[in-house]
């Protein structure tokens, strides 16, 4: 078994997105209950009960999606592994082989990357995965790839990477 030299798992946290999910399943469970329970149709258009009841899919399917999302990172000496959970199963690995260079520093997940998540595509700034803040890991690649790590804790993962890339002798 190989010593890990840092651990992370990273969630959604961000309480704008709880607030956005709290509220759309507001909006739905008042339209169940004015609908289905009083009788009184929803809206000048109202929907059929069943797509009524079927709409409640989405927000609740959102709330268990962010609750199970997970960005999860680890380095050791075999490199660093990575996979956003439940999409990934496996991770993923960069190698110290494949890295060219190395920063950890501060970025825009916004303007540079279009966001948080799994941000595929970027050919400016590469591919990220990254849950909040705006502190990663830019890796480059020996293939001429770039790919940002996003971190809430640079330090921590700024040691585990000078540990892996100057191993000690």
């Amino acid at each position: 078994m190989s010593s890990v030299y840092f651990k992370e798992e990273q969630k959604f946290n961000q309480w704008w997105i709880w607030m956005l999910m709290i509220m759309l399943s507001g909006l739905w469970i008042w339209q169940m209950v004015q609908q289905i329970f009083m009788g009184i149709p929803f809206g000048d258009n109202p929907a059929p009960d069943l797509v009524v009841i079927l709409t409640g899919l989405f927000p609740v399917g959102g709330i268990l999606l962010f609750r199970f999302l997970t960005l999860e990172t680890f380095i050791n000496e075999e490199g660093v592994h990575y996979r956003f959970k439940p999409f990934q199963r496996r991770h993923k690995i960069i190698k110290p082989a494949d890295i060219l260079r190395y920063e950890v520093k501060k970025y825009s997940p916004l303007r540079e990357y279009g966001g948080w998540g799994i941000r595929l595509g970027s050919t400016k700034h590469g591919n990220a995965y990254n849950v909040s803040g705006n502190m990663g890991v830019l890796f480059e690649l020996k293939n001429k790839k770039k790919f940002m790590l996003g971190t809430q804790n640079p330090e921590s993962l700024k040691s585990a990477m000078n540990k892996l890339m100057k191993p000690e002798i």
